[in-house]
């Protein structure tokens, strides 16, 4: 049972740290484990419903959701500095233990 549960764990799908949404525009921060330290970027999508009432995805922006769009990397920015923070104290923490 334990050899599945860690394959599983494996082939997990990458999760997002943080996500939010401004009108539009879904937001998401990931982040990335490296040798230097952890990396965080954002990424970003417009969500509409198509002609049919399907969920669909775009990285277009028109006038309104270019607002939006703004407003979700200030979002994105704050949190990203964060959880820099947040990781370079947990990484000193770490070198004084």
């Amino acid at each position: 049972m334990t050899n599945i549960t860690n394959q599983n764990a494996e082939t997990a799908k990458p999760q997002p740290v943080a996500k939010f949404r401004i009108g539009p525009v879904h937001a998401a921060i990931w982040a990335n484990k490296t040798a230097k330290g952890t990396f965080f970027g954002a990424t970003y999508e417009r969500r509409y419903r198509d002609s049919e009432d399907n969920y669909q995805s775009s990285q277009t922006y028109d006038g309104n959701a270019s607002l939006s769009l703004s407003k979700a990397a200030d979002l994105a920015h704050t949190k990203i500095i964060a959880l820099e923070a947040a990781a370079k104290q947990a990484a000193e923490a770490a070198k004084d233990a």
